[in-house]
């Protein structure tokens, strides 16, 4: 039998992270949690708000001997990324969050685990349950949809919030306190193709591109990682002009935050070329393994005979959407100059989907810390689309968050660092989307700080939160609130 999470240190915040797990949360179907926190409120005699969004703020009073200290925010969000893998019948709609302790770490059973940003939340719902944590008056606020549009602190309005200072609960490495973050646009290019006939003396094959390490498409996009899509597109593309395959289906990837972990695609070959292909498998199956072999050591290509598709993708739209794949551009573009290590700008080819009887769609997702490189990278993977005759269209985006060195927040927090660990932490800025910047746009004044415990593989069902580090994020957060002022 697995062991509980309330064996684990701070018991409290173990305890709700291990409740919240129970609650399925995907973006934009967020009124399961949404209800536990208003239950949650009620039942602690706390006054609980919602707005037009769904967005929950849930307030406490300050402890006596702090009421002159100011009211701190206290902000995380209530969805997950609802990654799986591909063999797991685990329905995000309904199914709990299967969480296990593997040494040091806390990971999932064949999903993502949702500590982004549940263990957020967890910290939130132990401050507010305490009768006995010093703190001056405190607003929880929870928002929705962070994962897939950050509409949740989009649609914040002026008056929803009291207080000045905001501490963000979605960072995911103990020891660095984050002040600022990347802005990001997505690009959808959607082609309209038309069926033909599936061709006589064509034998059908499914192709699957498997093993990747995935991740979040900030955060690990300069870590090397694979991207399912562009593997399964360079075969594809190769296998088309030597071999002249046939594509009848394509499906790589999920959401457009995620680095694409797996891809499938169903061809038809030639019966006088099949075994060239064959051979030109083996041959490109071993050069993808010793490309990736540092980064992707569980790398996995097969190729095996399938029942024959209904249809195929005429000839001029499969051209068109292999040459284009190939073209877009993928991960690092830049790196910052104004904080040396980190990266500045950078896209994502997140997906690939046949979207209805005869569309498909390339979602990919870009982000920078410059406004302009921002827009400039979201115009080159629109102007790779539109040469392949694909129809673009941009979400709104979401601005960046500027960072503030000369923080008030800022200061307090690291000297509560120094405080109880003995050292300073490193002050950074993140190649990740936080709320901060929206928040920014409704409450200019607003001082802020982001930090969190050590959580890695996130947006993959490899996610996994260190388990020690989430006692001194814990720790943190409290000598933090005692010391504001």
């Amino acid at each position: 039998m697995d062991q509980s999470l309330t064996s684990l240190q701070p018991q409290n915040v173990w305890h709700y992270f291990e409740e919240i797990c129970k609650i399925p949360r995907p973006s934009k179907n967020e009124a399961q949690i949404r209800n536990y926190l208003l239950e949650f409120a009620k039942l602690h005699h706390l006054e609980a708000n919602t707005d037009d969004a769904g967005n929950v703020v849930i307030r406490k009073e300050a402890k006596p001997g702090f009421e002159d200290k100011p009211i701190v925010i206290l902000q995380s969000h209530m969805d997950m990324v609802c990654e799986k893998n591909q063999d797991s019948l685990h329905n995000f709609e309904i199914d709990a969050i299967q969480p296990y302790i593997d040494g040091e770490w806390v990971k999932a059973r064949n999903t993502t685990l949702g500590a982004d940003d549940g263990i957020g939340m967890a910290a939130q719902l132990a401050i507010l349950e305490s009768d006995d944590i010093p703190h001056g008056s405190i607003e929880c606020l929870f928002t929705v949809d962070e994962e897939t549009g950050l509409t949740g602190a989009s649609a914040i309005q002026p008056g929803f919030l009291k207080g000045r200072i905001l501490i963000n609960l979605d960072s995911e490495d103990e020891g660095e306190l984050f002040i600022g973050c990347a802005g990001g646009i997505d690009t959808l290019a959607e082609l309209q193709f038309k069926r033909r006939v599936v061709p006589v003396n064509y034998l059908p094959y499914r192709i699957k591109v498997t093993g990747l390490k995935g991740g979040h498409s900030g955060d690990d996009i300069h870590k090397g990682r694979g991207n399912a899509n562009k593997i399964l597109n360079r075969f594809l593309w190769n296998a088309s002009n030597r071999y002249n395959i046939r594509l009848a289906q394509i499906d790589g990837g999920n959401l457009r935050n995620a680095i694409p972990r797996e891809a499938e695609a169903v061809i038809l070959v030639p019966f006088k070329t099949e075994n060239m292909l064959l051979e030109y498998f083996k041959e490109f199956y071993t050069e993808m393994v010793e490309e990736l072999k540092y980064t992707e050591p569980h790398f996995c290509l097969t190729l095996e005979s399938t029942t024959h598709p209904e249809a195929i993708i005429n000839k001029k739209s499969q051209q068109r959407l292999l040459n284009a794949i190939y073209a877009c551009p993928h991960g690092v573009i830049s790196m910052s100059q104004r904080m040396p290590g980190m990266v500045e700008t950078s896209t994502n080819l997140a997906s690939i989907k046949i979207t209805g009887p005869n569309t498909l769609a390339v979602n990919t997702s870009q982000r920078s810390d410059l406004e302009s490189a921002k827009t400039d990278i979201a115009s080159m993977v629109e102007s790779v689309f539109l040469l392949a005759k694909f129809k673009v269209t941009h979400s709104d985006g979401y601005p960046g968050w500027t960072p503030n060195p000369s923080s008030r927040i800022l200061n307090t927090t690291i000297q509560s660092y120094k405080n109880l660990f003995g050292n300073e932490p490193r002050v950074r800025s993140i190649h990740a989307g936080l709320e901060c910047g929206l928040f920014l746009k409704k409450y200019p004044y607003l001082d802020m700080v982001s930090f969190g415990p050590t959580l890695r593989d996130v947006h993959s069902p490899d996610e996994k939160i260190h388990i020690p580090s989430v006692d001194k994020f814990w720790k943190l957060i409290l000598e933090t609130l005692k010391n504001v002022s």
